[in-house]
């Protein structure tokens, strides 16, 4: 994300389960026992919580919970990352006009309802976080699930904790538990459930001000395993690294964060399904997409050797956040980059999923990397990146 072949950009479905069904290590046995403990810990009696639950239990109950195995569907790689589930309406309208030519009205009239139905029928994925907040909003997470079924979007969900003291807060497990029963109860678009544990943990702000990789690897496979109690579809993504990081005491470089996780749990890995990476075209987000190397757009391949080196795992990716800076490097080269990246990146046969950073920055620090801007006019990254799609417009079938 030069020539293709048929299916190598978009999403082979018999790959896909075949990763995610990859078999558990037998520890995953004890799960009851972790379990018991943390009920014990994480035990909940508000009364409002139990009104809320009984909401959601409602509309769950009046949902057509059928999700036929065999159907066959057409799944996009290209989505977006967003911020909020109140952006799903603008986003299910940006990606459908991503996936369609820029001349579709002057097209002739069959050519033009064959490409539109087959984008109405394409799902795309999603990246959105879930807060502690939001558990107080759950009603409307259900109803975003809800909607999400109806206009064909398969949500990666990030759990996040709160911002304080100038960093976003370790959880406790009590706070990790209730997250994930609380997203086990609702009614997912998809019999799988992607949730992705954290984010950037080699960065001090993204872990309650410190580094520490022996304390994420405990929060990681005690989330994972919490996740599969509750609900064997659970698609586990670990926290991505900041491939960019360097060694110092604000962050740590993303390998030897690693490094640290294994030394500390040698099994930590056992306890993913699907790698997360965050490679971004570094330095400052503005290099070409030619560029290679750990801090380029192909920093996942050395996030893929290094799991395959260190632990025999082949694993799939989703690459939940990329992107460039819109600035007076990538201004000019903006449409050749994205080109370059569609057609001899993201095609990668190991990628399942690309959401692109992010729908709407504007206003604030984000500003530059958005699809859209503030009035929700349409930036020359949207212009881009549908013009790299139309030209290398491939579907496979997933059952």
């Amino acid at each position: 994300m030069i020539s293709l072949v048929l299916g190598a950009f978009w999403l082979t479905s018999q790959n896909y389960v075949q990763s995610v069904m990859a078999s558990f290590p037998e520890h995953l046995l004890h799960f009851s026992i972790i379990q018991a403990q943390a009920q014990t810990q994480a035990k909940n009696t508000d009364p409002e919580q139990a009104r809320v639950d009984n909401q959601i239990q409602v509309q769950v109950q009046n949902q057509d919970l059928a999700q036929p195995q065999t159907e066959q569907i057409q799944i996009s790689k290209i989505g977006m990352h967003i911020l909020s589930i109140h952006e799903l309406d603008t986003t299910d309208s940006l990606l459908g006009k991503m996936h369609l030519p820029a001349n579709i009205d002057s097209l002739e009239e069959n050519t033009k309802n064959e490409k539109k139905q087959k984008s109405q029928e394409t799902w795309q994925y999603v990246t959105v976080p879930f807060t502690l907040k939001d558990l107080e909003n759950l009603v409307e997470w259900q109803t975003f699930f809800d909607r999400s079924k109806e206009k064909k979007i398969i949500p990666i969900v990030r759990l996040v904790t709160r911002f304080e003291n100038n960093a976003w807060q370790q959880p406790s497990r009590k706070e990790v538990v209730d997250q994930l029963t609380a997203l086990s109860k609702l009614n997912w678009p998809t019999d799988k459930k992607h949730i992705i544990i954290f984010n950037e943990v080699n960065h001090a702000k993204e872990w309650g001000g410190e580094i520490s990789p022996q304390n994420y690897a405990d929060h990681l496979s005690f989330a994972s395993q919490w996740a599969r109690a509750e609900d064997t579809n659970f698609v586990i993504l670990p926290a991505a690294m900041d491939l960019a990081a360097p060694n110092g005491n604000q962050t740590m470089e993303a390998f030897t964060y690693l490094e640290a996780m294994l030394a500390h749990n040698p099994e930590v890995f056992n306890y993913i399904d699907i790698w997360n990476s965050h490679s971004y075209p570094n330095p400052g987000f503005s290099a070409p997409a030619t560029t290679t190397g750990q801090n380029s757009l192909r920093g996942f391949e050395y996030e893929l050797n290094f799991m395959k080196e260190k632990t025999g795992k082949d694993l799939p990716v989703m690459i939940t956040e990329t992107g460039w800076e819109l600035n007076s490097k990538t201004r000019s080269r903006l449409t050749a980059n994205y080109n370059h990246a569609v057609s001899e990146i993201w095609s990668e046969s190991r990628i399942l999923a690309v959401t692109p950073f992010i729908l709407q920055g504007d206003p604030g620090p984000f500003s530059d990397f958005g699809f859209i801007d503030a009035s929700g006019k349409e930036t020359p990254h949207f212009y881009a990146l549908q013009g790299a799609i139309q030209d290398s417009m491939y579907y496979s079938q997933e059952k």
